[in-house]
């Protein structure tokens, strides 16, 4: 069964429940979801857990006080990962999926966006390490501050961007990395897009 998007109170309740499973290792009962979200009538409760269980997220057991299951079956979704984009010095850039990861299939991907995997520790402060999967968005309006990817003479990086005048400036999260400082008119440089999100599992390569 296809997966169907999910309104955002039905995302905030599949959150809670994955959220109180991880702590505890047992799924909220109808009360205890009632009184997180403020709702005094369980039968609200009910009908969302409903919408939940028929777009494929979880299963409800009759009868049982805590008779949700998490259908674990539709929680990931593989996706590509396009390439690999430098957190240090410009590495290669790749022009076909060089691999592809499970991420959760609640997670929000904006329809043009794409991944790209981390090498390298420039933005170890900011918490962004190697082998994170970062999500890049290239209709987000790019601001200061942000973390972007930009291809800069034919290799991509990802920094920390700054307008300066005529200047760009791409700034690392770690001492030991200089800012990169381009002209805004050099032509071997140019924008792909603002991280929107970070990804990242406990394995190890």
């Amino acid at each position: 069964m296809e997966v169907k998007n999910l309104t955002e109170i039905q995302k905030s309740i599949l959150d809670f429940v994955i959220d109180q499973k991880t702590k505890s290792g047992i799924t909220p009962t109808l009360a205890e979801i009632a009184e997180e979200f403020g709702y005094k009538n369980r039968a609200t409760v009910r009908q969302h857990l409903q919408a939940i269980q028929q777009k494929g997220y979880l299963r409800r057991k009759p009868k049982l006080s805590r008779s949700i299951e998490l259908n674990t079956d539709k929680m990931f979704v593989t996706k590509p990962v396009l390439g690999e984009v430098a957190a240090g010095n410009p590495i290669a850039i790749y022009p076909n999926a060089i691999d592809t990861v499970q991420l959760p299939s609640i997670v929000h991907l904006p329809h043009d966006s794409f991944l790209l995997k981390v090498k390298g520790d420039s933005l170890k402060d900011a918490f962004i390490f190697s082998n994170d999967i970062i999500i890049v968005n290239p209709s987000t309006e790019i601001k200061n501050g942000k973390f972007v990817v930009a291809v800069l003479n034919d290799s991509a990086v990802v920094k920390r961007f700054f307008r300066i005048g005529n200047q760009i400036e791409l700034r690392s999260e770690n001492t030991d990395y200089k800012t990169i400082v381009i002209d805004e008119n050099y032509q071997s440089f140019r924008m792909i897009g603002v991280v929107v999100g970070i990804y990242r599992t406990l394995e190890k390569d």
